[in-house]
């Protein structure tokens, strides 16, 4: 008996010295690869990277978008591995037991650019199963641009399960993209490869293309190929994006444009201040959103909404002082109303940076005019897009103005011919108040669209005015169609030429163009009709 209590003691405290000493050494492949992140070695970390993200552990997904954010700390004293929250809070990863606070010894694990392409790949495998489809197709375009093989079985997993339309065609592509790089892909595989990446037809699907090395000759012809057929579909939709860019430059001139068309062209009066009554609209729409701020800010949606009218009001206020006290005293004197008007824009800038300061001021996006989207191979930002839409509309608005009220009939019958509307018992003094009012309400509401894509400064509408008179001198003198026509086409005109002669070039090609195109038509596109205007 002693001799076999002996024996048991002897096996209790083998057992227990195992247990002490000899089982941390075997403490599984997780956390050995967990404490190679602590050796400060890029090869040591890329291993570690591939185990931790392929290990199926739930710590797994916090360590990997710990290191990706710079919140990975490693100890090389202790070799203990922490991961930092965003809320301040840490734990131990290969444990996953919080701590109280990581050791000063301690720093983030260093990453080189190929390590950080790992990394987005790991997250993006570890997040191919998540419930969100957001987070699903963000995690496949993630692998998609790093299509670093070791997301291959994830890829393949997810794809085997998914359901979303979108989401599966993008895993595809990341397949396809991983697939091209694959030293022991099958050439079949990578013809398919590139006949979905010929498929996808953008710059990163031809960057791929491009970049794949030593082939097969039959996957180089292939791609070849892809490449070319690309580069042909990428040149249409750049001139379809340069047509939209064109679009939204020219609802931004025909904005702009469109109450100087009414002032210029009924009472021919020249007013170089009409960019300030822009940017006195502008002005409006900080105060307002200044107000909401501060009192009502569950209201800023509606903020522009709300700027819109006040900005017309403002604005068309002044347009009927400025008419009463100055224009109407220089009627028939065109040069002395360019000079009093020129005058007035410097004193109305100065009287804006003396309430409100020369720096820019910030008027804020509402949450429907933020963001953009993807249509085809081009992007279309909301705020370019509301504005095209809202100068549409105002441009409605005020052709059916003109045309069914009886405002509109007499700012008509001034237009065509002044004596014989005075003489049929017309205001013409009140209907010039009235359209200088119009026309700088209107320069008003066209500040509110404007402090969306520009800076909101006391210069604001110097930027415009002298396109504002190119757009009406081009589209016809008072003729809205032709100021709807001119300003598109000279928006358009200006986006193609950009890429070839470069901004200031374009603009005086444009200029030197208008220029030659008036002597042939010195009325414009679309010329007024009437006696006293064909005298």
């Amino acid at each position: 008996m002693p001799a076999n209590l002996s024996a048991r003691l002897c096996s209790l405290l083998l057992s227990l010295f195992l247990i002490a000493f000899a089982l941390p050494a075997f403490a599984g492949p997780f956390e050995d690869a967990v404490a190679k992140f602590a050796n400060d070695d890029y090869s040591d970390t890329e291993e570690a990277i591939g185990v931790v993200a392929s290990s199926g552990n739930p710590l797994a997904f916090p360590i990997i978008s710990a290191l990706q954010d710079g919140r990975l700390m490693a100890d090389p004293d202790s070799k203990k591995v922490y991961v930092t929250g965003t809320d301040g809070k840490s734990i131990d990863a290969a444990t996953g037991q919080a701590v109280a606070s990581v050791p000063d010894s301690a720093s983030a694990v260093r990453l080189n650019n190929r390590l950080r392409r790992s990394v987005d790949a790991a997250v993006g495998s570890l997040t191919l199963q998540s419930p969100d489809v957001g987070t699903r197709l963000q995690a496949a375009q993630s692998v998609f641009k790093s299509h670093e093989e070791t997301a291959l079985e994830a890829v393949d997993a997810a794809l085997a399960k998914e359901t979303n339309k979108s989401v599966k065609a993008t895993l595809g592509e990341a397949r396809a993209a991983i697939l091209l790089f694959k030293p022991d892909a099958t050439e079949v595989e990578k013809l398919e490869a590139v006949a979905t990446l010929r498929a996808r037809g953008d710059q990163e699907a031809m960057a791929l293309l491009t970049g794949m090395g030593d082939q097969p000759a039959s996957v180089t012809k292939a791609a070849a190929s892809a490449i070319g057929s690309i580069q042909s579909s990428l040149a249409v939709w750049s001139t379809v994006q340069n047509a939209w860019y064109g679009l939204s430059l020219g609802s931004v001139l025909l904005l702009a444009a469109i109450g100087l068309a009414i002032t210029f062209g009924v009472m021919g009066v020249i007013n170089m201040a009409h960019g300030e009554m822009v940017m006195l609209g502008a002005y409006t729409t900080f105060v307002v959103q200044e107000v909401i701020r501060t009192r009502y800010p569950g209201l800023f949606d509606y903020s522009l909404l709300i700027a819109v009218p006040l900005a017309f009001l403002v604005a068309g206020a002044i347009g009927v002082l400025i008419e009463r006290s100055i224009i109407r005293f220089l009627y028939g004197r065109p040069l002395e109303t360019l000079l009093a008007t020129w005058g007035l824009s410097l004193v109305l800038q100065q009287a804006v940076r003396t309430m409100f300061g020369p720096t820019n001021r910030e008027v804020g996006n509402p949450s429907w005019m933020s963001g953009a989207f993807e249509l085809g191979q081009i992007t279309i930002t909301y705020n370019r897009l509301w504005i095209l839409c809202f100068t549409l509309a105002v441009f409605a608005i005020l052709l059916a103005m003109l045309r069914y009220t009886p405002l509109g009939l007499e700012m008509r019958a001034v237009t065509q011919n002044r004596r014989m509307a005075a003489s049929m018992g017309i205001a013409t003094s009140r209907v010039d108040a009235l359209t200088f009012g119009l026309g700088s309400g209107i320069a008003g509401i066209a500040g509110v669209a404007l402090s969306q894509i520009d800076n909101v400064s006391p210069n604001l509408g110097q930027s415009y005015i002298i396109d504002s008179f190119m757009v009406v001198v081009f589209g016809g003198v008072g003729n809205l169609w032709g100021t709807l026509v001119g300003a598109f086409t000279l928006g358009i005109a200006n986006k193609f030429l950009e890429p070839v002669a470069g901004a200031v070039l374009g603009k005086i090609a444009i200029l030197v163009l208008i220029i030659l195109f008036i002597q042939k038509r010195p009325r414009g596109l679309f010329a007024l009709k009437g006696r006293a205007v064909e005298a």
